[in-house]
């Protein structure tokens, strides 16, 4: 019998872990995910449940709905990707990580079949978040999509509401090279006769998103007017609130409408413990004051597009920022978006997917950003610690994996 960290070791070695090695682990195929689970008496079909897809603001979607209903008094399980810190990270139930001792007895009473089958990394945790959100017996577990939706391994489940929070270009490689084409692989979430709701979304990906939806027989609602949103108190910042509170509103007033109560004191309780009540981490992440030190796991052109106009808005003396990104990211779309008035610690996460330092460096000669590269995460933000003053910044992102080794986080 594997111990825990044998049993982990089992699960990062022996299976493909998209996170880690990239593409050749993405397989466009529910069917591994459909064989493990049936050995298990389909647990994903033991709940209810709530399908969050899109390129940005899942997570945060994700954490919001689960926090407001945890406030109204169910209990719920909730599923997002990747982890940052620890694997059990992944799988919560009100906030609670999933036990270790379930992790270890999971895989080692199911190695057999995982070894018959042979699923990815992705598949193995989401039929293992489904059975113990099953033995766990909640009301409704959230379900946030590892990457696109039709073909991701978490659109086994039929849920009460399918939502998708916005669609730009990302993944392009395994999604498509176009708004329209990455549309319709997140609109593979929508079922028959299911109601979606839509965050904002540029118009060719509401098109196809409307059009699956009609294919689909599916109630499709936009979200509320937002004009009041900034009223809500939140741990969140009030940009991650702006983006998604909207969709967020929309989605709860879809559920009610289904017949979940939710009163408005659950719904803003919900809003303003968000991080408190879910564990929500590297969104817009304060981790020290002086010098202000702040995280972002964004990692797409959206994305950064988006943390670069925060930055500006921030009162600073001068900006620190220590970069790192995977080696499939296009660093010809996502450098000439970062703020250049700056110092770079150029660094490399350690993971196989990481882009050299060298070549980080050379990229920010070529749209003139300057800085010096690092053998290491903690060793560039050590340095940009040590050089930075009291009233300046620190920003730390490019990638999920960067702000994982965080020693702040």
């Amino acid at each position: 019998m594997m111990n825990y960290q044998e049993v982990l070791d089992f699960l990062y070695t022996q299976l493909p872990m998209y996170q880690r090695v990239g593409k050749v682990a993405f397989k466009k195929d529910l069917t591994n995910t459909l064989r493990l689970s049936e050995r298990l008496d389909n647990p994903h079909k033991k709940f209810k449940s709530i399908h969050v897809a899109g390129t940005n603001g899942k997570g945060s979607t994700s954490h919001m709905i689960a926090s407001v209903l945890q406030s109204a008094g169910f209990k719920v399980g909730l599923y997002t990707s990747p982890h940052l810190r620890s694997f059990r990270e992944r799988i919560r139930v009100n906030g609670e990580e999933v036990k270790e001792s379930f992790i270890t007895d999971f895989v080692n009473g199911n190695k057999q079949s995982i070894e018959e089958i042979s699923p990815s990394f992705f598949e193995i945790t989401v039929v293992m978040a489904f059975e113990y959100f099953a033995q766990e017996q909640v009301d409704f577990s959230v379900v946030e999509t590892g990457l696109g939706g039709r073909l991701d391994s978490t659109n086994i489940v039929t849920p009460e509401l399918s939502v998708i929070t916005s669609i730009s270009l990302d993944h392009q490689d395994m999604l498509g090279n176009t708004l329209k084409e990455i549309a319709r692989e997140k609109a593979g979430i929508i079922k028959e006769g299911i109601p979606a709701v839509v965050g904002a979304l540029p118009f060719k990906a509401l098109e196809e998103i409307k059009a699956t939806a009609s294919e689909k027989h599916a109630l499709l609602s936009e979200p509320t007017s937002a004009t009041q949103d900034l009223l809500y108190d939140s741990d969140l910042s009030p940009e991650v609130l702006r983006l998604n509170i909207g969709t967020v509103k929309r989605a709860i007033e879809q559920l009610r409408e289904q017949g979940v109560s939710v009163s408005d004191q659950a719904f803003a309780n919900g809003i303003k413990h968000v991080v408190a009540q879910t564990g929500l981490k590297g969104r817009w992440q304060t981790l020290r004051s002086s010098p202000m030190v702040i995280c972002d796991v964004g990692h797409n052109e959206e994305a950064v597009v988006w943390l670069m106009n925060e930055i500006a808005n921030i009162d600073y003396d001068k900006l620190h920022i220590v970069w790192g990104v995977v080696s499939d990211k296009t660093v010809e779309k996502i450098f000439p978006l970062l703020i250049k008035d700056c110092e770079y610690y150029f660094c490399a996460a350690k993971v196989p997917r990481a882009m050299p330092v060298d070549l980080l460096l050379e990229a920010g000669e070529v749209y003139g950003l300057s800085g010096m590269s690092y053998d290491s995460v903690d060793q560039a933000y050590s340095e940009a610690l040590e050089r930075a003053g009291a009233n300046d910044l620190i920003f730390i992102g490019g990638s999920t994996f960067v702000v994982a080794e965080i020693k702040d986080l």
